[in-house]
């Protein structure tokens, strides 16, 4: 662990690859040996066996089935390799994360989403990947491996997840490959709305949708609960009521959910909400803690642009036309 007081450092990196290749492999041997660590923390056989991940992936995302085999043949080959691909049953995890959905009160340009992702910087892939897998272009934030922290598609959905309050898991994926699946396959908020309706997920998460219809929906979906179609437009880290109140202090949920209503209540701009992300209390520093802001991403489907902010740059991609590249950013040191 570094020392308290010396700065955190991140690169983000855009990748350009349409069909998995020597990116996507370049990719896998980079982050493999922590991802088997975590994979593998109970043990080989606390996971589920190959013939049950891909039984889980052939019922309920069949599309995905021959983007996984190419991704496992890239991988080597090998069967912990394929099951932690699969992302069928995987260990826990816990991040924090707000979002929301800001429509102009001048009416003059389409609706954004906008969120913050808070994790531990240690734990971040920073890989922001464009890609052809399924047909259509997607760019996305990269996370185990294939899956997607946020991120919007060629049909301008946009999507984005953060936690939702709730330490109970149980049969299903993790969220990451989820939002990859819907991000592949969907046009439209209801089309990403049936299939977080169908497929199941291990753990509590909130996912905010919004497509170029300006239609949007913010859906809680979890292991144990009838998965719900909610109309909030700001999220923290709880869904309905705060369930976890230890981490809902600790990450400040009801503080940052109330600051974020506040700034989509119809009276501000994107660029005010925008700036409004890189300050307490939604911007967060407590990265030695797991829940610091990495990166805030501003998603606005109606041009296909996204822009990724920090406190002292911005990074903006278009869908049409994505661009490799690189970003390093130094967090600033917050409380341990």
């Amino acid at each position: 662990m570094p020392h308290a007081d010396l700065p955190i450092h991140q690169r983000f990196t855009a990748l350009v690859e349409d069909a998995p290749g020597p990116s996507w492999q370049a990719l896998f041997e980079r982050c493999w040996p922590g991802y088997r660590d975590w994979y593998l923390r109970s043990g080989v056989f606390g996971r589920p066996s190959y013939l049950e991940s891909r039984r889980a992936l052939r019922q309920h995302m069949p599309e995905l089935v021959p983007v996984w085999e190419r991704l496992v043949e890239l991988a080597g080959g090998g069967d912990v390799e394929a099951r932690a691909l699969s992302m069928w049953c995987p260990p826990a995890y816990i991040a924090g994360c707000a979002q929301a959905v800001w429509i102009d009160p001048l009416g003059t340009q389409g609706p954004a989403l906008v969120r913050n992702y808070d994790y531990a910087p240690a734990l971040l892939e920073g890989n922001w990947l464009a890609s052809r897998w399924c047909g259509q272009r997607v760019l996305a934030m990269s996370d185990c491996l294939w899956g997607a922290l946020d991120g919007m598609n060629e049909a301008g959905l946009a999507a984005s997840l953060s936690f939702g309050g709730r330490t109970q898991a149980g049969q299903g994926f993790g969220i990451p490959l989820v939002m990859r699946y819907l991000l592949e396959v969907s046009s439209t908020v209801d089309d990403a709305c049936a299939i977080l309706k169908r497929v199941p997920v291990h753990m509590s998460y909130s996912i905010t949708l919004l497509d170029t219809e300006g239609h949007w929906a913010t859906v809680f979906v979890g292991p144990d609960v009838a998965t719900y179609v909610s109309r909030r437009r700001a999220i923290t880290n709880f869904q309905h009521k705060v369930d976890w109140p230890e981490h809902a202090k600790a990450t400040s949920a009801v503080e940052r959910l109330t600051e974020l209503e506040h700034l989509v209540d119809k009276t501000h701009s994107l660029p005010d909400v925008a700036a409004a992300l890189l300050r307490p209390p939604l911007f967060q520093t407590s990265y030695r803690r797991g829940y610091g802001t990495l990166y805030s991403a501003v998603y606005q489907p109606a041009n296909r642009v996204v822009e990724l902010l920090w406190q002292d740059q911005r990074w903006q991609q278009s869908l049409r036309a994505p661009q490799a590249g690189e970003r390093d950013i130094v967090f600033p040191t917050g409380p341990n």
